[in-house]
C-alpha cells in the first residue's frame, strides 16, 4: 500500500510540468517549439536562458518536494524501507513528467526530475551527478550525453552503495529498488533514443548558456 501510496502522489506532483506553464505564460505551447520537448533544454533554446533556469529549478523543486514528504510521512514508520519508498515516488513524479494525462501524455523526458531524485535521495550521489554533468556539459555542450552518462552513473552507484549497507535495507528491498532504478535508466535512454542517433552520428545540437545554440 505504501508504493502505491508513493507512486500515485509522486505522479501528481510529476503533473506540474513547469515548461508548459511558463510557455503558456508567454503565449506559446512549448510543445510546438524547437524540440517539441516540454523540458528545461527546449524552454531554454526557445525562451532563452531565465526561462530555461526557471523550468529548471521548478522540476528539480517537484521531485524534491515530494522526496521530502515521503521521507517525513515514512522515516519513523518504515525506517527499513524509507529508501525504497524514496525511489517509488521519484518514479512517479518521472512518470507525471514525462506521462502527464492532461497534455495527452506528452511530457519531457525527465532528466530534471531526476536531478531532484539525485539531489535529494542521499548526499552521497550529488557529487556524482554534479561532476559527471557539468563535466560532460561544459566539455561537449550535449545536455542529452551528460544526462545519459549521469544516469549510468546513478545506476551503477546505487548498486554499489546498497551492496556496502549505506540505505540499511534487507536484500530484497534493495533489488527491489534496483529493479525500479534500472527501469528509469532504461526509459531514459529510450526517451533519448533521437538523441543517441544524433550524437554517434555528430548531428546532436549543442547547447549554450550564454549565447545562441547551434542550429
Amino acid at each position: 500500500m505504501e508504493r502505491i501510496l508513493c507512486l500515485v502522489v509522486g505522479y501528481l506532483f510529476g503533473l506540474f510540468q513547469t515548461a508548459y506553464f511558463y510557455g503558456k505564460l508567454h503565449g506559446i505551447d512549448i510543445r510546438e517549439h524547437g524540440s517539441g520537448n516540454a523540458g528545461t533544454t527546449n524552454t531554454l533554446r526557445v525562451l532563452g536562458t531565465k526561462a530555461g533556469v526557471i523550468v529548471l529549478v521548478g522540476d528539480i523543486l517537484k521531485c524534491m518536494i515530494a522526496i521530502f514528504l515521503c521521507r517525513y510521512v515514512f522515516s519513523t514508520s518504515h525506517p527499513d524501507m524509507v529508501y525504497l519508498l524514496q525511489m517509488y515516488t521519484a518514479a512517479g513524479v518521472i512518470l507525471g513528467h514525462n506521462f502527464p494525462f492532461y497534455m495527452h501524455f506528452k511530457g519531457g523526458k525527465g532528466i530534471a526530475a531526476t536531478a531532484g531524485l539525485i539531489l535529494s535521495f542521499h548526499p552521497y550521489f550529488i557529487p556524482m551527478g554534479v561532476i559527471i554533468f557539468f563535466g560532460i556539459f561544459f566539455t561537449t555542450h550535449y545536455v542529452s550525453l551528460g544526462s545519459l552518462l549521469v544516469y549510468a552513473g546513478f545506476m551503477i552507484e546505487i548498486i554499489i552503495c546498497g551492496q556496502n549497507g549505506v540505505f540499511h535495507m534487507p536484500q530484497s528491498s534493495l533489488n527491489e529498488m534496483y529493479v525500479i532504478a534500472a527501469l528509469l535508466t532504461v526509459m531514459a535512454y529510450y526517451k533519448h533514443r533521437e538523441n543517441i542517433k544524433r550524437l554517434l552520428s555528430g548531428t546532436e545540437r549543442k547547447t549554450y548558456l550564454t549565447h545562441k545554440s547551434d542550429q
